[in-house]
């Protein structure tokens, strides 16, 4: 009673908290998520018959998913995990990161950067937030980007930032 009676005297105190609960979460990397990006890279790999090491980080650079698809070599796990890194660090595709150190002297020695292309940002379904990264290695760098920006569209999730 005495809340809504302070509520109602007094309602700039009631709109925070209402707002605050009227929120939605921000959007995260689940589990099943993470799956369905591998799923959606192994589908584009076979189809082309291509063999990759897949790594699914969430936001904070921590891995909810990996594959070593047959036929790929132990060291491209570790090397997709390295793309995948770079990408949940510094928030954009390791493509560009190549360009950057061409273009930013230093940036090319700065941690967690990595010059081949095959780390992608995953961006939640509309592109507003980060979300995660996928890091994916054993074929030729594009594609790999390929795979991964493959991998993201099947989990109906976005590599691109939108406003």
């Amino acid at each position: 009673m005495r809340i809504a009676v302070i509520s109602a005297l007094f309602p700039v105190f009631a709109a925070p908290a209402q707002s605050a609960l009227a929120q939605a979460p921000s959007p995260t990397l689940t589990s099943a998520t993470a799956e369905a990006i591998i799923a959606g890279c192994k589908a584009h790999a076979a189809a082309k018959r291509q063999s990759h090491a897949i790594a699914v980080l969430d936001g904070g650079g921590d891995a909810v998913a990996t594959l070593r698809m047959d036929g790929n070599r132990p060291g491209m796990m570790a090397f997709a995990e390295q793309k995948a890194k770079a990408t949940a660090n510094w928030g954009f595709a390791t493509a560009a990161m190549a360009d950057a150190a061409r273009t930013t002297p230093g940036f090319d020695h700065a941690p967690f950067v990595v010059t081949v292309a095959g780390g992608v940002p995953v961006f939640a379904s509309d592109g507003s937030a980060m979300i995660g990264a996928v890091g994916v290695s054993g074929e030729a760098p594009t594609d790999d980007a390929a795979c991964a920006e493959a991998g993201i569209r099947a989990a109906g999730l976005s590599s691109q930032r939108r406003r």
